[in-house]
């Protein structure tokens, strides 16, 4: 294969993160994103060197024969969504496939046996959301306002996705009464080259069981505009939730991230309230909570299950939850432990678990605020048992190697991203633990996205 050189071929097997791996007619393979098993594909060649190469997928000239007509108009044009023809059952069965292909070659490197569990499927496959963050632009070079998520491919290009499936039909119409409003008025998106203009994105927020919904604006502070009437639009839409807050939130950093530089309450109040597994969490636009509501009630009773009798035997266990968020897996394993102490970068987290743990009366947790590198140095008290659910990444190094210290004898792993998993795995295997339990919640149904449960053991 050739850079520049346009080929096709059929893909044999789809690896995570979506990465294609089509053979052509001279037995040659490249990896190509966004295909799937089966299919016939047209692609250019991007990269070529020392026998391996990457290609740009160009046209899908066969579908496999188990795919099905997508039910969001968007799919294809929209980089959300990978799986939406599969039928449920494939998506189920090649991601359970993508994760053993990571893990089973550092699985067998331990001696001891372990037990493979079959994927939890998503109690709800579509409109499963309680977060977006929908951005501002346009869709082609100095076109109409759009507000949606990004070309599949482009960093800069915006899709309008007023009927995408993974949300609601709340967020679907709070999306295209916010679109209607900017672009009657014509009012500018803030370009990503040149650093100008005014809207930035649309944060959507709705809890799974209480229906309370948490909206914010994310504009610039380039130019002014009397947001009052973009408040009463949204009050009164015809929505099967409750509007709980209206904010603007100005962001006037360089980077695509949305952050605060000043938030302004337009209407309601800053947070709202969620339930899980009978506990009650309050959330702000920056907390980090799990996006599928009822997924995560999955998800933590699946974590509830492999850490079965941790608090049996000895009832005055102290668990570390590192990288807790508002602090739900530390609240659920509460009533079974002496202590527990949760770790969390972001702040703003921290203060929602504090006010969580008040509201469903705990007096056995204790949330610290800082990078779990740096805070292990400072608890005194020693784990007797540790939970992990650190971001994409994976753990630091120099963090892993501090926890793995304590010698807990089990440690469960919540991963949501299976390769940093086996790598952090590889080094936990190193240092003398074995895993004895693995399994998959699929919480991302229609995408490449999926969290692994891992309890090990030393």
């Amino acid at each position: 294969m050739k850079k520049g050189e346009r080929l096709e071929g059929r893909v044999l097997e789809v690896k995570f993160p979506n990465k294609a791996l089509v053979q052509c007619e001279d037995g040659s393979v490249c990896s190509v994103k966004n295909g799937l098993p089966g299919q016939k594909v047209s692609f250019v060649v991007k990269k070529a060197r020392k026998g391996k190469a990457e290609g740009q997928l160009l046209e899908i000239l066969e579908r496999a024969e188990y795919e099905t007509e997508s039910p969001c108009p968007h799919f294809g044009a929209c980089g959300g969504c990978s799986y939406q023809t599969l039928p449920y059952e494939i998506q189920l069965a090649l991601k359970e496939k993508q994760v053993k292909m990571l893990l089973e070659p550092v699985l067998k490197k331990q001696k001891g046996a372990y037990s493979w569990e079959p994927i939890h499927p998503n109690p709800q496959i579509y409109g499963y959301r309680n977060k977006m963050e929908f951005s501002f632009g346009d869709g082609i070079k100095d076109g109409p306002l759009e507000l949606g998520l990004h070309k599949r491919g482009s960093f800069y290009d915006i899709v309008t996705v007023s009927e995408c499936q993974i949300v609601d039909e709340d967020y679907r119409n709070i999306v295209k009464a916010v679109l209607a409003y900017f672009r009657e008025r014509g009012i500018s998106f803030y370009h990503r080259l040149r650093h100008t203009g005014y809207l930035r994105h649309l944060l959507v927020r709705k809890a799974g069981k209480t229906g309370e919904i948490l909206i914010a604006l994310v504009t610039t502070t380039q130019e002014t505009h009397d947001l009052s009437a973009l408040k009463d639009t949204l009050l009164s839409l015809p929505l099967h939730g409750r509007i709980t807050g209206i904010l603007h939130t100005k962001n006037d950093a360089v980077s695509d991230t949305i952050k605060s530089d000043e938030t302004i309450v337009l209407y309601g109040k800053e947070y709202f309230y969620e339930e899980l597994l009978g506990l009650q969490f309050k959330i702000s636009q920056f907390s980090f909570f799990q996006t599928n509501s009822r997924g995560a009630e999955v998800l933590y009773q699946t974590a509830r299950d492999l850490i079965g009798n941790v608090g049996n035997d000895k009832p005055d266990q102290i668990l570390f939850d590192l990288y807790s968020g508002t602090g739900t897996i530390a609240q659920m394993m509460a009533p079974v432990a002496k202590k527990v102490i949760g770790v969390e970068i972001v702040e703003e987290a921290v203060e929602a678990a504090r006010e969580n743990v008040k509201r469903n009366g705990l007096q056995n947790c204790e949330f610290i605020a800082g990078d779990v590198l740096k805070v292990l140095d400072t608890i005194e008290e020693t784990p007797d048992f540790i939970i992990l659910d650190p971001p994409r990444d994976g753990i630091h190094p120099k963090a892993l190697q501090k926890i793995i210290a304590y010698g807990v004898d089990r440690i469960l792993y919540i991963s949501c991203k299976p390769t940093s998993l086996a790598r952090d795995l590889e080094v936990f295997l190193a240092m003398g633990y074995e895993v004895e339990r693995v399994t998959m919640v699929d919480m991302f149904s229609g995408t490449v996205h999926v969290e692994t449960v891992v309890l090990l053991s030393k």
